[in-house]
């Protein structure tokens, strides 16, 4: 087959589309010799491109070639934000706050339990931590209840030194044993309160967080009622009223405790304890802030509920303590009981609004000290 020859010599050819291949100079309007203007060819165009950089003139007479503004390399991180009618220009838009960048256009949140790394490119695992011993936050308790456990033990070895005495025997020798366990519970659940949290961690603190109050109140409370009844029997009659023996006082007591007991076996069986790991209370809008902290199941207003027995308990002392007040002063016991009672309500009247303002505050998770814990370790199935 023969080859088709134009006018001037060269072989006439077609592309795929049947169209015959073009050919053509670029030219580029220039300045020479700081005066002279005129158009010089640059490069030229036959199934590609080709231009000749260096002799090409920018705006100031520059011959670097200028960086085109909506061509830029991202950096890492950065996504790419594509300018509306222009696919080939965007701007770079950097991944912030906990998102990380997916692809060369997305970016996308960590999980509730990740944060991004440095640059924005991926995730890690926030950190965990917990309540050490040697933090400030918990050497003061400790050192408070050590103190008040040693008070409570040397009072509870002069009662049994003395306990056939006559003073000790007015005071009712079996209560008051049991008031005195009471008030050593409500110290030595400070230390369950910085225990690291496991299973068997949050049970007892389930078990003795109300479990000290509950008998401290519900001794007293037996004591101001058996005062009561004493007073009020005696306006009517010179005989004894009922249920004022040692045995009697201890059975009421052990009465009252077991319906805390009963309420915490319920919490058991509806709601087994265990500890879990709370992102949502330290996350901070800084990443890099941000703790997962280890903790007991024990919401806020569980334990209002777990308390709320207790609380029963106090106001019903203190009603009888406010009955008890016109006893005759050589009757000296109900007045003190009674001052405690109205200074404790007045304490309880104080926590309970500032601890549920504390707790829903939005200021809780930027001023929270994180110096006081430390990381947990892996090894402590802290994760």
């Amino acid at each position: 087959m023969g080859v088709n020859v134009g006018s001037a010599g060269v072989p006439v050819t077609f592309n795929e589309n049947g169209d015959a291949p073009g050919h053509y100079d670029i030219y580029q309007y220039q300045v020479k010799d700081n005066s002279t203007r005129a158009y010089s060819v640059i490069g030229e165009w036959a199934n590609k491109l080709n231009l000749n950089i260096r002799t090409m003139q920018w705006p100031s007479g520059s011959r670097q070639v200028p960086v085109s503004i909506c061509s830029l390399p991202c950096k890492p991180g950065e996504r790419k934000k594509i300018v509306k009618g222009i696919p080939c220009c965007w701007h770079c838009e950097l991944c912030d706050g906990y998102q990380y960048q997916v692809d060369k256009y997305n970016c996308k949140v960590c999980h509730f339990d990740m944060r991004p790394n440095e640059n924005h490119t991926g995730c890690r695992q926030i950190p965990i931590v917990k309540l050490e011993w040697y933090s400030p936050w918990a050497v003061a308790p400790v050192f408070f209840a050590i103190i008040g456990i040693i008070a409570t033990l040397f009072v509870v070895v002069t009662f049994i030194r003395y306990n056939d005495t006559p003073i000790v025997k007015a005071l009712g020798r079996e209560l008051s044993y049991v008031l005195l366990t009471g008030i050593f519970l409500c110290y030595a659940i400070t230390f369950l309160m910085i225990a690291e949290p496991d299973v068997a961690i949050c049970s007892m603190r389930r078990i003795f967080l109300g479990l000290g109050m509950s008998i401290s109140y519900a001794a007293l409370l037996t004591k101001t009622n058996r005062i009561y009844r004493i007073f009020e029997q005696g306006k009517k009659s010179v005989s004894a009223p009922r249920f004022i023996s040692p045995a009697s006082q201890l059975m009421i007591t052990f009465s009252f405790i077991s319906v805390q007991l009963l309420g915490v076996c319920i919490w058991f069986i509806a709601d087994p304890p265990h500890s879990y790991i709370d992102y949502d209370d330290q996350k901070t809008a800084n990443p890099k802030l941000a703790r997962g902290i280890l903790k007991c199941d024990i919401s806020d207003l569980s334990l209002i509920c777990l308390l709320g027995y207790s609380m029963l308990l106090m106001v019903t002392c203190t009603v009888y303590a406010i009955k008890t007040r016109g006893v005759p002063e050589t009757f000296n016991e109900a007045k003190p009981i009674g001052f405690t009672m109205y200074t404790t309500c007045i304490v309880w009247l104080a926590f309970i609004p500032i601890f549920f303002g504390t707790a829903q505050s939005a200021e809780k998770v930027s001023t929270a000290p994180l110096n006081a814990f430390t990381p947990c370790r892996k090894d402590k199935n802290c994760v």
